[in-house]
């Protein structure tokens, strides 16, 4: 099936390592033009914009620290010198931690926060300025599981992640008089090279307890969520807007 993505400007946000680095190859491979963008990750941003050129489309590494609003202002118009307006946003970008509430600080709250929410506020603007000058768009927020149901040892991560269905919505109805759609993609677990942070190290017999509350037995790999994205992103999507589709292997059900 032709996505008919061929030709578009892809901006994915966190995308020098894990899942945001499979996204924007993922729409390389569609023939969309893609930047990764990174904040610390710059040697694999760099060299995912290599590997996205060598499938004959123009790729760039552009880096951004999200809690800086002037930062993210530079990033958006680089990208915008180098490829041209962005006709999809993918809010992939997060910062996430595992600790029991009652053991956390303001200062493990803060980076949540400012990545997850106001970076992601900012970007979102940035871009969706572009898109409504350019006759529209689409934008595609990865969220986690935790932001719908709850996690334990999650509950900051969850209370920042639970934001991108507020911002999913609000955009759909906001920004469609400018032809802009917004949705987004609610994933569980998924094997990346940040799994030992998300599971703790867990051993087999723990392994094992997390991987019985997945009905088909099993973590997710990026490949299960990039055509999701791609979908949502794609115009045969047009008329879908404002929602928050699930790929996480059945460990929650809406």
């Amino acid at each position: 099936m032709d996505l008919q993505l061929s030709g578009k400007n892809v901006l994915v946000t966190g995308a020098g390592q894990g899942l945001g680095r499979a996204i924007g190859l993922a729409f390389a491979g569609e023939g969309a033009n893609v930047a990764f963008h990174y904040n610390s990750s710059a040697d694999g941003a760099e060299a995912a914009a290599k590997e996205a050129a060598a499938l004959g489309v123009k790729a760039v590494a552009v880096g951004a620290n999200l809690q800086d609003g002037d930062s993210v202002t530079r990033a958006v118009e680089e990208v915008k010198a180098q490829l041209g307006p962005v006709d999809i946003l993918v809010n992939n970008a997060a910062a996430t931690q595992s600790k029991p509430f009652l053991e956390t600080t303001e200062e493990d709250w803060a980076p949540q926060i400012g990545v997850t929410v106001a970076g992601t506020l900012r970007v979102t603007q940035a871009v969706a300025r572009q898109m409504a000058d350019n006759g529209g768009g689409a934008i595609v927020s990865l969220m986690g599981d935790s932001g719908r149901v709850g996690e334990s040892r999650l509950l900051v991560t969850a209370t920042t992640r639970s934001t991108t269905v507020g911002l999913t919505k609000s955009l759909a109805k906001e920004l469609a008089r400018y032809q802009i759609r917004a949705n987004a993609v609610s994933i569980a677990l998924v094997q990346t090279a940040s799994l030992d942070s998300h599971t703790g190290n867990a051993d087999d017999a723990k392994m094992k307890k997390i991987l019985s509350a997945y009905p088909l037995r099993r973590l997710g790999r990026p490949e299960d969520i990039t055509p999701t994205v791609l979908l949502l992103a794609s115009p045969l999507s047009s008329w879908t807007t404002g929602q928050v589709v699930s790929v996480n292997g059945g460990y929650t059900m809406p």
